[in-house]
């Protein structure tokens, strides 16, 4: 089946779907607004998020409308292994960040931004490459939601990609201005109760409108030897290796994630986390099996674009209401995450440049609320304006996930080890993201001694990758035996290879290079060691009058979402 064109509604019935989604989830803010909103509900829910809430809402955060993309790209590329590859690697971001999670909250538990509990630790220089790191990766994700909205609406209606574009960034705004990360997470919730809803409807509808598992078995055939391989080896190199060494550095590095790490209650850290691993990966996976059945039934994306894959299947497979069904489920994962990026930047212009840099933590908190809304409104017009230009989003992505690979060491370091100093982390980073740009970019030749050097640093990048995972789920001895052995099997088998893999090799020399610098001159400094008893002492709570806290008593809603008020440090 290969349709020239897809389905289309008319202007109104995708004005009223659209309208009915933002529509309803304004109302649904409005629950739970405040007259006078604080400061630390507005960012992190005065640390009191539930576990319900607080699962339902890091994994509709996680299913952007990349997801839904990329995932079925994965399996019409790269075959059965596709979907794992994507959907597997993809959650395990959300699980490797708890047990580092439950160190940095033990540090800092009144925090709202990782940054600050960086601040606390080495001042405004590493925070503020923290900080930084994290605008431009939620600057990015927004253009690529925007993006996703405004491509999905000219496919499927007449209206225009600017149209769709402005319609989901003014929806978006329009729920989350007032109540912050409280709204967010709310509206997240109700979303993936339609997102799951929906799911389970659409992609078993798809699957068998398309013949089923038979079909699928007999499609089989027409995969090369690779694609038929469940172990293969392109899917390995080119997709699983490169995602798998992304886990930690989306994890330490993405402010979406760390803002649920410090807004969910402390007794919840795991089982929030946990929970949200599973949804994340099966859903996803999911998705990818669309992108398997297109690739066993031979049909190819219309006018070879991998983004009309999924609109392409369910607009040739299912009848309208099903197609409308699927249209609210990518506006609404979309639009899950694009809220949490709001969240995020707000909370970042709040606390990690108002908070910490201009009032040097003599907030005002009203000032503070001011500086988050206006945040929000500038992302959002940003956003709007970089989707419309429809840019390279790939190569932004790039050096965004490279900054967060080179932070990965330094930031996990200084939170466990007290050696660590200020330029040790601030000259690791941009030394790393030196030799990442000569690498990924092949500035250098990537022969002879030269190669060899990066495929050095790429092996220790892999060592300390693996060394990292172990140290957080097993232990300081096992994280290093098994950080030890991964290295000596990365030096086996990177020498004179990795460098054909460009995006894999510059990805491990980031990692590789931060972690040596920063042990190297972290050894080498004559500072005392850090007290981490300060961290405390230095991260507190924003609205702490006696007079803010009987108000948010007496606002809390049941459900946890506003919080209750926390104990100051």
């Amino acid at each position: 089946m290969n349709s020239e064109s897809l389905y289309q509604f008319s202007t109104v019935t995708v004005l009223l779907m659209l309208l009915a989604f933002y529509g309803g989830t304004y109302l649904l803010t409005l629950g739970i607004r405040k007259k006078n909103e604080d400061a630390d509900a507005f960012m992190v829910s005065n640390h009191r998020l539930g576990f319900g809430i607080g699962a339902a809402s890091m994994t509709a955060t996680w299913i952007w409308a990349a997801s839904f993309y990329a995932a079925a790209t994965s399996g019409f590329t790269y075959g059965v292994s596709g979907p794992i590859h994507y959907g597997l690697w993809g959650a395990l971001m959300i699980l490797f960040i708890y047990p580092f999670g439950r160190r940095f909250r033990k540090l800092a538990p009144n925090a709202a931004t990782l940054g600050e509990l960086i601040h606390a630790r080495h001042g405004s220089s590493s925070q503020l490459i923290l900080a930084a790191s994290n605008v431009m990766g939620s600057i990015i994700s927004l253009m690529v939601n925007f993006t996703a909205a405004g491509a999905l609406v000219s496919v499927l209606s007449p209206l225009s990609f600017q149209t769709g574009v402005i319609i989901a960034g003014a929806g978006v705004l329009l729920y989350t201005l007032w109540s912050g990360f409280r709204a967010s997470v709310m509206t997240d919730f109700a979303q993936l109760v339609a997102l799951m809803a929906i799911a389970v409807v659409i992609i078993p509808a798809v699957f068998f409108s398309m013949g089923g598992p038979s079909e699928l078995v007999a499609g089989l055939d027409n995969l090369t030897a690779e694609q038929a391989n469940f172990f293969s080896m392109d899917a390995i190199l080119n997709q699983g290796a490169p995602f798998f060494v992304a886990v930690l550095a989306y994890a330490i590095g993405n402010q979406t994630i760390s803002q649920r790490l410090f807004a969910v209650n402390e007794n919840h850290i795991k089982p929030t986390f946990v929970t949200a691993t599973l949804g994340y990966g099966a859903i996803v996976i999911g998705l990818g099996m669309i992108g398997l059945m297109a690739l066993t039934l031979g049909i190819e994306p219309l006018n070879g674009d991998m983004n009309n894959l999924i609109p392409q299947m369910v607009s040739g497979y299912l009848p309208p209401v099903f197609i409308g069904l699927f249209f609210i489920l990518v506006i609404g994962s979309l639009s899950s995450t694009a809220d949490s990026d709001l969240s995020a930047l707000s909370a970042i212009m709040m606390a990690d440049v108002y908070g910490k840099n201009i009032a040097k933590g003599k907030a005002d908190p009203k000032r503070m609320l001011l500086v988050g809304r206006l945040t929000m409104i500038v992302a959002t017009v940003v956003g709007i304006v970089f989707a419309s230009f429809s840019l390279d989003i790939l190569v932004m992505l790039v050096f965004v996930g490279a900054l967060w690979g080179a932070i990965v060491f330094p930031v996990i370091a200084s939170c466990f080890w007290n050696r660590v100093t200020n330029k040790a982390f601030t000259t690791s980073v941009v030394i790393a993201m030196i030799m990442f740009c000569l690498a990924r970019f092949e500035l250098l030749p990537l022969t002879g001694a030269t190669g060899l050097m990066f495929e050095l640093l790429a092996s220790i990048g892999g060592g300390i990758i693996i060394a990292l995972m172990a140290f957080g789920f097993l232990g300081r001895a096992m994280g290093l035996v098994a950080g030890v052995l991964a290295f000596v099997a990365m030096l086996v088998f990177a020498t004179d290879f990795l460098r054909d893999y460009t995006v894999l090799l510059a990805s491990l020399t980031a990692y590789g290079t931060s972690t040596l610098v920063c042990i190297v001159m972290s050894l080498a400094s004559k500072e005392e060691p850090f007290d981490f008893d300060t961290i405390r002492e230095r991260v507190g709570n924003y609205d702490d009058t006696d007079e803010t806290a009987s108000e948010k008593a007496d606002d809390t809603p049941d459900s946890g979402v506003a919080g209750q008020p926390v104990g100051q440090s």
